[in-house]
């Protein structure tokens, strides 16, 4: 800039940023901007439905990013390639810290802003989220209810039963820490990974050993991975409380749902729960 003078105004028409595009600009082509531009639709006039919808919409792109770093972390443990896996473990952290600064854009809807639009839902809410169940089901929250929900919608339905009956982000950490030589119980090594994950004592053993050991263990540092993710996880769960709590109060949810009490029984609910019980036991 000179003279006060925008640098854009200085482009000449043979600037090569200014020659015209065949067709489509190629950040366009890669990135697709003009499909993501266009698929905010708001269905009343109220001022907040566009913040609300591109609220979501960046929410379900985040969940589609961690949903590919955990697994892209999964397949690691399973080669015992710890390094490619904690490189995906710390992408994700970064990625779930963005997901929960995503609700500050309706983070303070009040009731009348929230009621302007709330109509256009109909029966949609975000508890039927197919991505975010993925992300669920590699935490170990299995559910074959929740698979069966989208048995209209074939490719969904299966890809969330390939997931449901897949182990468990947490499931292949505890068989790579086995490798390793640390006691992960048989029961828990050979259990039904379509079931929900629950705590157990041989496992919080595991963890102990893991934080008592040497302060630069790199199992150590793969704990405090796996537990900030799991802190970050529970604060998007927390904040997403309070939002409804602000916007709504306790009015039932959409679809039938409990609304606040369902979402405040979720996030109650902590994340490798075996990692949090092993610090009572350092």
């Amino acid at each position: 800039m000179k003279d006060g003078t925008s640098a854009l105004a200085d482009l000449s028409p043979d600037d090569p940023l200014t020659q015209p595009f065949h067709g489509a600009s190629p950040y366009d082509e890669y990135v697709h901007a003009s499909v993501l531009n266009a698929l905010q639709q708001p269905l009343t006039e109220a001022a907040d439905e566009m913040g609300f919808l591109v609220t979501t919409q960046v929410m379900e792109l985040w969940f589609t990013l961690i949903v590919h770093e955990w697994r892209v972390a999964r397949e690691a443990f399973a080669k015992d390639d710890l390094d490619a896996a904690m490189d995906a473990l710390v992408r994700s952290r970064r990625a779930v810290h963005a997901l929960v600064d995503s609700w500050q854009p309706i983070a303070a809807l009040t009731p009348v802003q929230f009621n302007g639009f709330r109509v256009a839902f109909g029966k949609a809410s975000g508890f039927q989220s197919a991505m975010y169940r993925h992300l669920e089901f590699l935490l170990g929250e299995k559910s074959a209810a929740l698979v069966r929900a989208h048995q209209g919608d074939p490719a969904v339905h299966e890809a969330l039963r390939e997931t449901h009956r897949e182990p468990s982000l947490y499931d292949e950490v505890l068989l790579f820490l086995h490798r390793r030589g640390l006691p992960v119980p048989e029961h828990v090594r050979e259990r039904d990974v379509s079931e929900p994950y629950v705590s157990d004592p041989g496992v919080v053993e595991v963890w102990r050993q893991v934080y008592a050991g040497r302060q630069h263990d790199p199992l150590l540092a793969l704990g405090e991975t796996l537990t900030e993710i799991a802190e970050a996880v529970a604060r998007w769960r927390f904040d997403h409380v309070m939002v409804v709590r602000r916007a709504m109060g306790a009015k039932s949810g959409t679809a039938g749902s409990a609304g606040l009490a369902w979402l405040e029984q979720r996030s109650s609910r902590l994340v490798f729960p075996d990692l949090w019980a092993a610090r009572g036991e350092v």
